[in-house]
């Protein structure tokens, strides 16, 4: 009976992220899970209501991943639902894990579960980031992302919000208990967090008036045009597609009138035919054609950023490997550099165990049969005129501290995505991942995509413009300055949560194994 419990509430509290956006459901079911962990008879008990938990929360929440299953022919559309409820058993060892300790620890002491488990929750999440090539999506923090509390991601992290919303959980269940004083004391301590200073850069508007002005800066003033051209996954890689396309994103990259010069963001893939190819001089003509044809409207001073496709050969004739990359195109297709996707997406960009998956008929969602090659990492590239670009090809952006260069801080982050087969509810999430993303770095935010949402995020992850799902249509506005200096989460990064983590942690262990 607590089993179901437990799945019933971690499913209620999906519905405390995007799209619904609930968030007070958060807090009352992590409350709901202390309970049932204080209830709980053994630490096997505790194990399984907190992976059970897990389990409804990743259920319910990465629905739109079963989406992501109807655009592959070879694969019967209820295969999703498996895909969904296989990923949502793996994935709910985590919040098992912080429940088993929490339990181990709690030693009859309310506040010795509490701390254990607010401490460890965020170091079982940065597991979740990290083991297995990692699967960060939907963090508990990131509920926090439409409250005050976001101003909180430059000093501490998204972790450290999840830790949040689990210490003010335990302080509802504590006050709910009767526990007065520490209940309390957990709920002032929350609030005191509103009353930390703000890392937030000044509007534009204000820089005038400022006692010290802000530098100027190669992209204040900057005019840039987001381009989301509404091409489903559906038709994307339909042979002879690319000429629709083209034109499509030709037709929405120019306008009468507008200001110039300005920079140009396509989404991730825009162009399906390769842009470059190191095969035969037909191949790589062919891609030569594709890159003029793609910057055919970029005027003096001005660049297109976007999302395609690069093959390698070592012979020049047989394909050796590709890479999901964005391009940097001036006047005439030339390529100024490339930035290739590091984070692969197991079964969309590769197929791991591939001779016996595709034995069985198990195919990428991808099309094609060639896996993507991971390129090496975050990377900045100037542009000579406008500042500093940092890259992130699609849910790279979800990877807390992993998305900036440290030896070379961008001024702004492209983050290119094709959510076109990520459903209702894959889109707002990813949006709301990259707000934080641009918040704890102090980095301002473009994203494009095929079908929404398309955004302009500034500095302190507020959505300037934005354009909604299924849609066609195109962003223009003034790129927003970036941070004055790194926040502390861009000098420390993930160390931040995991100290709190630790403490904390380590504080519920100390507490549980004191006499009273």
């Amino acid at each position: 009976m607590l089993f179901l419990i437990a799945l019933l509430i971690g499913a209620l509290s999906a519905f405390a992220f995007q799209p619904a956006g609930l968030w007070p459901l958060m807090p009352l079911a992590i409350a709901g899970l202390c309970e049932l962990i204080w209830r709980s008879k053994s630490l096997r008990q505790a194990l399984a209501l907190g992976w059970g938990f897990g389990l409804g929360q990743f259920a319910v929440g990465l629905n739109w991943i079963a989406t992501a299953f109807t655009f592959q022919a070879a694969m019967p559309a209820w295969l999703g639902w498996i895909a969904v409820v296989l990923l949502s058993l793996y994935l709910a060892i985590y919040p098992a894990l912080a429940a088993g300790l929490a339990w181990r620890f709690k030693d009859q002491r309310p506040l010795a579960l509490v701390l254990a488990l607010a401490g460890a929750w965020p170091v079982v999440e940065w597991l979740r980031g990290t083991m297995f090539t990692g699967f960060p999506w939907n963090p508990l923090g990131v509920v926090l992302a439409d409250t005050p509390w976001l101003r909180l991601a430059p000093w501490l992290g998204t972790y450290s919000l999840s830790l949040l919303v689990v210490l003010a959980s335990g302080g509802l269940w504590l006050l709910a208990r009767r526990r007065w004083v520490p209940g309390a004391a957990i709920a002032a301590l929350f609030a005191v967090t509103l009353l930390l200073p703000a890392s937030e850069v000044p509007e534009r508007r204000d820089l005038t008036i400022l006692p010290n002005p802000l530098p100027p800066h190669p992209w204040r003033g900057s005019e840039i045009r987001v381009v989301q051209p509404n091409i489903g996954q559906q038709d994307k890689w339909t042979p002879g597609f690319g000429d629709i396309a083209a034109r499509r994103l030709a037709d929405l990259s120019v306008s009468p009138g507008e200001k110039r010069p300005r920079l140009l963001f396509w989404p991730e893939a825009a162009v399906t035919d390769p842009l470059e190819d190191a095969r035969t001089d037909e191949h790589q003509a062919f891609a030569r054609f594709e890159r003029t044809r793609a910057a055919a409207l970029v005027g003096p001073g001005e660049y297109l950023l976007t999302g395609g496709l690069a093959i390698f050969s070592k012979d020049g004739r047989w394909i050796d490997g590709a890479a999901n990359s964005v391009f940097v195109l001036g006047q005439g297709g030339r390529v100024l550099g490339r930035y290739d996707k590091a984070h692969l997406v197991p079964y969309g960009e590769y197929l791991p165990m591939r001779p016996l998956l595709s034995a069985i008929g198990l195919s990428r969602l991808a099309p094609g049969d060639i896996d993507f090659t991971p390129g090496p990492g975050p990377r900045t590239l100037a542009l000579p005129g406008w500042g500093k670009v940092g890259f992130q090809i699609c849910y790279e952006i979800v990877f807390s501290g992993e998305v900036v260069d440290r030896r070379n801080r961008p001024d702004v982050i492209f983050n290119p995505s094709n959510d076109a087969w990520f459903g209702s509810w894959g889109p707002p999430q990813h949006l709301a991942q990259a707000r934080l993303r641009a918040a704890e770095e102090g980095i301002p935010v473009i994203r494009s995509t095929p079908t929404g949402i398309s955004a302009v995020i500034d500095a302190n992850g507020q959505i300037l413009k934005s354009l909604p799902w299924h849609s066609a249509g195109v962003i223009d506005a003034t790129l927003p300055a970036p941070a004055v200096s790194p926040t502390l989460f861009a000098r420390l990064g993930n160390l931040i949560p995991l100290l709190l983590g630790f403490a904390l942690l380590l504080s519920g262990i100390v507490l549980g194994r004191t006499r009273r």
